[in-house]
């Protein structure tokens, strides 16, 4: 995977996934984003990197924020964008993804971002697009969610400068999470120090020692003094078959009350992917409390698909100048 989302000169060709990548590149992508955060602090919050560029978000799974934040991302950049809705395109009368994907190239696409409900299918499009376009991946089935775990390593860096010695717990349905997943690798490339994961044996993958996580099904033991708890969203469409007895009984064990926070550091910070399921993953009052950092993981979620769309499509000129 990495030999493919990589141009021979190591530089960000497609963003599919986390894994394969080394620290310096995690690095960039967030140095990069720093760089692009002070641009909402100005009164014209846009720059001209990739004026003429075309940008075209494919999602064929619904997502308000991601879609959003990138489309924002790709303004401010000064790229020329366009939301394609599939629900009323050829593929749902029947033309194949592939002669869809030809059409929207020859309108001259540089970059297609694309959500999809199956595993692995922007990995596909990026194998058959043209050689000058770039392919971002905004969540695949439960593979990947790769620039939503670098908005969440970016925002913890924001709190936590020095990953190698935190502590950091992932709380609820690990099984179905492309984000948990996307966090995990994420979290191993940079050497934080400890990674926890908690919740029910029934939402957990059956290889999850082989992460390089530390398993805990008792919320109270995995949340004892740890520095950075990311709490996920229950992936109820995702999920076939009775896999928790009740939202009441899943709260009772696995949301995140103020007094179970308490056992984490006092200066922990709590994160959350979102959208948030308030009183089933979270209590409002930490939701809304001092230590989360949730509405903050939206704002640098547009800095980071910045710096990752402006590396991709930097790196596609610099082949092509060549």
């Amino acid at each position: 995977m990495q030999s493919n989302q990589l141009t021979e000169q190591g530089q960000l060709r497609h963003f599919l996934t986390i894994e394969g990548l080394k620290k310096p590149m995690l690095t960039e992508i967030m140095d990069r984003a720093e760089q692009f955060s002070g641009i909402t602090q100005r009164q014209v919050k846009k720059v001209p990197l990739l004026r003429g560029k075309t940008i075209i978000n494919l999602f064929f799974e619904n997502s308000t924020r991601t879609r959003s934040t990138f489309e924002l991302a790709a303004k401010r950049l000064s790229a020329d964008v366009m939301n394609f809705n599939i629900s009323t395109s050829a593929t749902s009368k029947g033309e194949s993804l592939l002669d869809t994907l030809h059409n929207l190239e020859a309108m001259h696409t540089d970059m297609f971002v694309v959500r999809h409900d199956q595993s692995g299918a922007a990995e596909f499009i990026a194998q058959h697009v043209a050689p000058h376009v770039s392919v971002i991946n905004a969540g695949d089935g439960c593979h990947a969610h790769p620039t939503q775990a670098m908005l969440d390593m970016f925002t913890i860096r924001r709190h936590k400068p020095e990953f190698h010695n935190l502590r950091v717990a992932i709380v609820g349905d690990i099984l179905h999470s492309r984000v948990a997943r996307s966090q995990i690798q994420a979290l191993s490339i940079l050497g934080v120090g400890e990674i926890r994961v908690i919740g029910p044996q029934t939402l957990l993958p059956r290889d999850c020692q082989t992460l390089g996580v530390h398993v805990y099904h008792d919320m109270d033991q995995g949340l004892k003094d740890v520095d950075v708890v990311i709490m996920l969203r229950l992936q109820l469409e995702r999920m076939k078959g009775a896999l928790i007895p009740s939202a009441r009984e899943y709260y009772r064990c696995y949301g995140l009350s103020p007094e179970k926070l308490r056992l984490a550091k006092p200066d922990a910070i709590v994160m959350h992917p979102g959208p948030i399921n308030r009183g089933v993953e979270i209590a409002s009052a930490v939701a809304d409390g001092p230590q989360s950092v949730i509405l903050e993981q939206v704002t640098h979620g547009i800095a980071i698909r910045m710096a990752v769309m402006s590396m991709a499509l930097g790196a596609q000129q610099q082949e092509t100048d060549t």
